[in-house]
């Protein structure tokens, strides 16, 4: 066994050296020596790899202080003049107005905050809208005292949907046309004195209503269908103040109602009726800003008119910082 170990051993260093003497007499080390001086030094690859790396135009990743769920807040809207001439305006209230100025001049507010910015009333509190799966006990055709039914359900549903956007909200829930509708707006007068004398930094006062029309002994309603769904249509009534009552804020109202209509029409096209100057004043001269909105009509069901509702929210809260000039 030990001689048969020894004849392997030999065996495999004769082979060695037969390689050996082969590489020499090829020359083999001297090429090998010249192809490693030939080639750059590994510093260097890894200093061009790092430069090319930071010049490349190739898409990297770049670090950001944001986190990765970071959603910047979006930017303020912006009016051009000319898309005043696009608008439908029904202008009978005897004033005339430079609609692209109006439209283009800057919303300087804040509604974002801790204090009451906005209030929400209703003059005709006691307006209903066609029953729908239920009934309501009516005090007058399309008017009821149950709140579920009447115009405070629909300020209840503005109001929960701009204070879950930061803006605070009063929500009046007074009746101001029961027992007495002709006296319901020198009542609603009074509301909004005590609710800006209580938060003196009310920037908008929203007068919600129902439109109501009849045809053929029927009530009519106004309609638009928004992603599949029927929705009230919403109409803007400004008071310009020239039947004895002055409004001294009409152009300030006009110029938010200009504003809130084109973002109503982006977000749902259809979804506004033509823009109502009237000559009354409609308690328009108490606020910063005032506007009424008559959201359907006697003729459409609650359902409707909370969806018109909901799109109102949405504007009003794109409007809620301001615009740019």
């Amino acid at each position: 066994m030990e001689q048969y170990r020894s004849a392997q051993r030999f065996g495999v260093s004769v082979v060695c050296l037969t390689l050996l003497f082969r590489i020499l007499e090829l020359g083999l080390p001297g090429k090998a020596v010249s192809l490693l001086k030939a080639l750059p030094e590994t510093s260097n690859i890894q200093t061009d790899a790092v430069r090319e790396a930071r010049h490349s135009s190739f898409p990297f990743p770049q670090e950001s202080s944001a986190p990765m769920d970071y959603v910047p807040e979006p930017s303020l809207p912006v009016f051009l003049p000319e898309q005043a001439a696009e608008m439908d305006i029904r202008n009978t209230g005897g004033k005339e107005a430079d609609y692209a100025a109006l439209l283009t001049r800057p919303l300087s507010w804040q509604l974002a905050g801790t204090e009451p910015r906005v209030l929400i009333l209703h003059t005709h509190t006691t307006e209903s809208y066609t029953p729908g799966a239920g009934d309501y006990a009516q005090t007058a055709p399309y008017h009821t005292l149950e709140e579920a039914y009447n115009m405070l359900r629909i300020g209840d549903a503005l109001a929960e949907a701009l204070e879950a956007a930061g803006i605070p909200t009063v929500h009046d829930r007074e009746f101001h046309d029961y027992p007495s509708y002709n006296s319901a707006y020198n009542q609603a007068r009074k509301a909004i004195q005590a609710n800006i004398q209580a938060h003196p930094g009310i920037l908008l006062v929203l007068d919600l209503h129902r439109d109501a029309a009849e045809e053929g002994g029927r009530q009519l309603g106004t309609h638009v269908t928004v992603a599949g769904r029927e929705a009230a249509q919403l109409m803007t009534v400004l008071g310009v103040g020239r039947s004895g009552l002055e409004n001294p804020r009409w152009e300030d109202n006009l110029s938010l109602a200009l504003k809130l209509q084109l973002l109503l029409e982006a977000q749902a096209p259809g979804i506004t009726r033509p823009l109502s100057l009237r000559p009354q004043r409609f308690n328009q001269d108490l606020a910063p800003y005032t506007l009424l909105i008559e959201v359907g009509a006697a003729g459409n069901t609650q359902e409707e008119a909370l969806l018109a509702t909901q799109l109102l929210a949405e504007a009003l809260i794109r409007l809620k910082a301001g615009t740019e000039g």
